[in-house]
């Protein structure tokens, strides 16, 4: 039971949870809207690239990533 009851915890956390996606790695932007392993990867390289997001909306630059997808998973990221 008590297991049980941690796992619900840890995934309740990780549904609610804001993603820096200056600091993220693949594992955990793959938790946001509209984000798999391809788009992870992505948002990793351009990062690397660029030396960071300096705004959320700037996500729409990565390959992948559309105003859409930005828009579905706004609420979830954060550049600090």
């Amino acid at each position: 039971m008590v297991k049980i009851f941690t796992f619900l915890m840890l995934y309740v956390s990780l549904v609610f949870a804001v993603v820096n996606v200056n600091k993220a790695n693949s594992a955990q932007l793959e938790t946001l809207n509209g984000i798999g392993p391809s788009k992870a990867q992505e948002i990793l390289k351009y990062r690397k690239a660029h030396g960071g997001f300096k705004t959320v909306d700037e996500l729409v630059n990565v390959k992948g990533i559309g105003p859409k997808t930005l828009q579905n998973m706004k609420t979830q990221v954060s550049i600090r």
